[in-house]
């Protein structure tokens, strides 16, 4: 950013001026903001431009066509004056580096990073051609790396489709390097314009030049309409999309969606490093299958196994070692694994909890679910449950002691007289029953208090 010069305006329709963010062949770019503080970059149009009654009018066509597009990876035009002296327009303020920016002084990007960058570019395009407009100026510039992903700016020049690329006899509109040859020789635009200025966009990013080299404007043009790219630094991966967006007929070129889906492959195999060809869906496999996936590879697994013999080599299930333990996602071995001796077919051994059986037996392996408990393998008992059971066997225990003791004492009061229905009391009473009648015994009368002994009066003898 820089300061704003003496001869620079302040304020542009509602929008106060803040800094000047750059100058192009159309006029200036100055960051302003509204009254609310949204933040802008405001366009003024040069005043040569300005006095051309044609390019206002192709200029008010743009603008109505920019109010349709719709998409994340455009800056949103927010106003626009087309009567003023000086016309202006302002889309939103998109914070980052432009492309441009960056490759100046990072050098070219990795493979992986240039596909994901044009895959967002080629979305971005769908929307603008599906609003019926063309850019006409795509270039490294014009491409903002926000936080959010990159972001196309800069639709000053973009005109309806079919439009023609001449504002004066014999001059185009455009950055020489990244014009399409229809534009050099002012036939009419279409979306393969578009896919041409991207190819060059892509191939500057993956070799920090422009595929037409270096030069003046007429001798860059001239090799744009019949010289070839030079894209020798250009990664394998991108290289032939690349030469298939920079064909000189537009027939020949592919379309936005095709490039948007061919880019984003290329972007997922190169971040993951692998070969030309390799698919990159199903070919990476997680490290460890799980959920209902992991039960169809463990029962595989188990079938397989079991065809084997116990004996050899390649059996593992012999040593109980088959399975998850010592092998990775991908079947492949991690090392020798040691043998153990055969056990019981009925009990797992430790190598078969961990995934095998023993003995080579055709019981089902344990599976651990998604839900991370196993099938086929013994649950551990709970620790809850097994209290609460010890607390109810004991209390039952306590319960049916304490019920026949209370039977015992109840049956007391039949057997003898004078004893108490308490266990306690009539255990006193036979007590004191058992010292009356030694005593009477002994004086020869009946108890102690001279009352007649109970088995005399009752005449029978006393026992």
């Amino acid at each position: 950013m820089m300061r704003l010069r003496r001869e620079d305006p302040r304020v542009v329709g509602s929008f106060r001026l803040h800094r000047r963010l750059g100058a192009g062949g159309m006029g200036v770019v100055y960051l302003g903001s509204d009254r609310r503080g949204q933040r802008v970059a405001l366009k003024v149009i040069r005043p040569d431009l300005a006095e051309d009654p044609e390019f206002r009018s192709r200029f008010a066509r743009e603008v109505s066509a920019a109010r349709r597009i719709r998409g994340g990876c455009t800056a949103r035009l927010v106003a626009a004056d087309l009567e003023a002296d000086r016309p202006w327009f302002a889309t939103q303020y998109v914070p980052g580096p432009s492309l441009h920016d960056k490759v100046n002084e990072e050098g070219p990007l990795p493979a992986a990073q240039v596909a994901s960058i044009g895959a967002a570019l080629a979305e971005g395009l769908v929307a603008v051609h599906e609003a019926g407009v063309v850019h006409r100026d795509l270039k490294p510039s014009n491409i903002l790396l926000s936080p959010k992903g990159p972001r196309i700016i800069d639709f000053g020049i973009a005109w309806a489709t079919g439009a023609s690329t001449l504002t004066h006899v014999g001059t185009a509109v455009g950055s020489p390097g990244f014009l399409a040859p229809e534009q050099v020789r002012g036939a009419a635009v279409t979306p393969a314009t578009d896919v041409f200025s991207l190819g060059a966009t892509l191939a500057y990013a993956a070799t920090a030049d422009s595929p037409f080299g270096q030069g003046s404007s007429e001798v860059m043009l001239y090799r744009v309409v019949h010289e070839e790219p030079q894209l020798h630094g250009v990664h394998a991966a991108l290289a032939p999309l690349v030469r298939a967006c920079l064909a000189k007929d537009p027939e020949d070129r592919p379309s936005t969606l095709q490039l948007s889906l061919r880019l984003r492959e290329i972007a997922a195999r190169e971040a993951r490093g692998l070969p030309e060809g390799a698919a990159t869906g199903a070919a990476v496999r997680p490290v460890r299958p799980t959920g209902r996936r992991a039960e169809q590879y463990l029962r595989q697994r188990t079938s397989r196994d079991g065809d084997r013999p116990s004996g050899g080599r390649g059996s593992q299930g012999a040593s109980g070692r088959t399975g998850l333990a010592g092998r990775d996602g991908t079947g492949t071995s991690r090392g020798p694994v040691p043998r153990t001796p055969p056990r019981n077919s009925a009990r797992p051994s430790a190598g078969g909890r961990a995934g095998g059986t023993a003995g080579g037996s055709s019981a089902r392996r344990p599976v651990r679910t998604a839900g991370g408990t196993r099938q086929g393998a013994r649950r551990p008992a709970n620790p809850r449950l097994l209290r609460q059971r010890l607390v109810v066997f004991v209390t039952v225990t306590l319960l049916v002691a304490l019920g026949i003791a209370t039977a015992q004492g109840c049956q007391g009061p039949a057997r003898g007289l004078g004893r108490s229905a308490d266990p306690a009391i009539g255990a006193a009473d036979a007590g004191v029953a058992g010292a009356e009648a030694a005593a009477g015994a002994a004086t020869g009368t009946g108890d102690v208090t001279g009352r007649p002994d109970s088995a005399a009066s009752a005449g029978r003898p006393a026992r």
